[in-house]
């Protein structure tokens, strides 16, 4: 299965599994991406963006089974309330309670909750489908920096520091909201 021409799954999971990073697109714009579990690859993401290291990133998956090794178990009612909302616009990333073998960088430091999100972009959902993994999803930008919205933005600002999987953005003109699942806070 070729995810997009030019790259075969066999090779963006290599380049993955090395803590390598890729700019693939989602709803409102191109997402810095890596293994979740890989701490080098996260670093390299952190760096790339230079982006404070407490902040955390958000984490996607082609469907909720793809997120369940990061997360606690959330009983059967409320694990079906996530999917409700990620089927519907406008695209929400939820903060939901962590395991603890997850990897500080990615949850934030000193923070016990991981943003994650089924995403409504089918390329995304593709991605992780094909590599067979959740991945880290953050804006594709430096930090204070307006995010890529096209290959070719992403390939001027970053060259070949990451692996571009070229595709349309979604169009939508805001990133997704962020809401704490426990407090119904919306943060973003």
């Amino acid at each position: 299965m070729n995810v997009r021409i030019g790259y075969s799954v066999f090779r963006l999971r290599a380049h993955l599994k090395r803590g390598g990073v890729i700019a693939y697109p989602t709803e409102s714009s191109y997402g810095l991406g890596c293994l979740p579990n890989h701490a080098v690859g996260i670093r390299r993401i952190i760096q790339l963006k230079k982006r404070p290291q407490n902040k955390g990133l958000i984490v996607i998956g082609d469907d909720w089974g793809r997120l369940q090794s990061l997360l606690f178990r959330l009983p059967e009612g409320d694990a079906a309330a996530c999917l409700a909302i990620w089927q519907v616009a406008p695209p929400t990333t939820l903060l939901l309670p962590a395991r603890d073998g997850v990897l500080p960088a990615l949850r934030g430091i000193r923070r016990d909750k991981l943003a994650v999100r089924v995403p409504q972009h089918v390329l995304a959902r593709r991605l992780c489908a094909g590599v067979g993994s959740a991945l880290v999803s953050t804006s594709c930008n430096r930090a204070k920096k307006r995010p890529c919205r096209t290959e070719r933005e992403t390939r001027r600002q970053f060259g070949r520091d990451v692996l571009v999987i070229g595709g349309r953005t979604g169009g939508r003109k805001q990133p997704s909201r962020i809401i704490d699942w426990q407090s119904a806070q919306q943060l973003r």
